[in-house]
């Protein structure tokens, strides 16, 4: 079971419901479930998501995974690879472990443990390895990626001198910090670090070059542009220095021009990249309609690239399922984002179900997660009905108050309808689920 409160949850059919078609979807983009039914190998033949690569008898197989489902992947690729995998590399956020909490041995790849949502020297080393992992590669040898949300955090490489690079991943940090408060989106933020890292933007494939790179990216960006997806640490960039500056300008920042650097934009450094989509909320949101159904709810998938400010958008959810018939199910992808002008605790998909509890009515639920299990912080999201209006009028709880506060997980440890899965070792977008019993 994913989630791990439905029981304490699930106090209403319509609550019920929501949890059960979230929990489908958390299923559905099991990293390790995934990669086992699409990743073999056959002699010289490597067989990714429906695509058949040629290895050559001379060169080896090298693996570098880098994001939230590093170490789910990196067990999946010594399982699936065997002995034709000669070493590798997985950057991941936090310890070592499996999304089960167990440990696996590995004895290919090395895992190095990151930082998440802030870039940290932590990142920096493990991004040092994977470059020098990549080093000296020759036409003959094949680099097997994985791709996944959390990359760009983790892609840490200042284009600096190295006696400076400690200070530039803290001006990095400040200027995420300030990106994040100011609301900007996913695309924008990831164009000012694609021109922040060597390791971002196309820099892996150029680094890997020439051997053959086959990368498999899951997606965690509305719209799934995957230079977006991790910065896109091994598609060509599109976007240029210039971009990421009237990025800065929009939002009133700026950046010594020690800490940008352009990235690449030679085509022959990515003839032989192969960058395949092999998962994203299409993924759920297929498993969570067809969840839905089964449970005899007319379902109909409403937006599968929502963005906007949490709050609005949460209020917007809950008027249109309060204005639908009995026996609907809204379901919605996405990501958010939080203007944060409070000092509270919380993440975009708790907002989101705070700006739900005005518009919703009796009967209705909206609930929304975070589908790696962590909404800026221990908790992967809220659901919103009308008891847990009822909940804080009855104590006293000024909802208005926390969400001036950006306050959301305070709020909700008082009402009730956390949502708790730990880490769940995969990363898509955002899931919204709104039901009408």
């Amino acid at each position: 079971m994913k989630i791990k409160n439905m029981a304490e949850l699930a106090t209403t059919p319509e609550r019920r419901a929501a949890l059960e078609i979230a929990e489908a979807g958390l299923k559905a983009i099991d990293t390790a479930a995934v990669l086992e039914k699409s990743l073999r190998i056959d002699g010289y033949s490597l067989f990714v998501f429906g695509q058949t690569f040629k290895l050559s008898p001379d060169g080896k197989l090298a693996a570098v995974l880098v994001g939230k489902c590093a170490a789910d992947g990196a067990i999946a690729f010594e399982k699936a690879l065997g002995n034709r995998l000669a070493s590798g590399v997985a950057l991941g956020v936090g310890d070592y472990k499996a999304s089960d909490g167990t440990k696996p041995l590995l004895r290919k790849i090395k895992y190095y443990a990151g930082t998440h949502p802030m870039p940290s020297e932590a990142n920096l080393a493990g991004t040092r390895a994977i470059l020098d992992s990549l080093s000296g590669l020759s036409a003959d040898d094949t680099v097997l990626f994985l791709i996944s949300g959390g990359g760009s955090t983790l892609l840490v490489q200042p284009p600096c001198a190295p006696e400076k690079m400690k200070d530039s991943v803290v001006k990095e940090k400040e200027m995420l910090s300030a990106l994040f408060k100011a609301g900007a989106t996913i695309q924008e933020i990831n164009t000012v670090r694609k021109h922040m890292s060597l390791a971002r933007g196309g820099f892996l494939s150029a680094a890997a070059h020439p051997a053959q790179i086959v990368s498999i990216i899951f997606s965690d960006v509305p719209g799934n542009e995957l230079e977006f997806i991790s910065s896109g640490p091994t598609v060509k960039d599109t976007t240029t220095v210039k971009d990421a500056e009237a990025v800065m300008k929009k939002y009133g920042l700026e950046l010594p021009a020690e800490c940008l650097t352009e990235t690449p934009k030679d085509d022959g450094l990515f003839e032989r990249v192969y960058n395949i989509l092999a998962l994203s909320n299409e993924t759920a949101l297929e498993e969570m309609r067809r969840t839905a159904e089964t449970l005899d709810f007319k379902t109909e998938v409403r937006n599968d690239h929502i963005t906007g400010e949490a709050r609005e958008v949460g209020a917007g959810i809950a008027e249109e399922i309060s204005e639908a018939a009995s026996k609907t199910v809204f379901l919605y992808c996405g990501e958010t984002t939080v203007t944060v002008k409070g000092s509270g605790r919380g993440g975009r998909n708790q907002e989101l179900a705070m700006g739900a509890l005005p518009e919703i009515r009796a009967g209705r639920v909206v609930l929304s997660i975070s589908s790696d299990g962590r909404d800026n912080g221990p908790h992967a999201g809220a659901l919103a009905d009308k008891a847990l209006v009822n909940a804080a009028s009855a104590n006293g709880i000024d909802r208005e108050r926390f969400l001036a506060n950006n306050d959301s997980s305070a709020f909700f440890e008082a009402v009730g309808g956390l949502i708790e899965t730990g880490d769940t070792g995969s990363n898509v977008s955002d899931f919204m689920i709104a039901v009408a019993g």
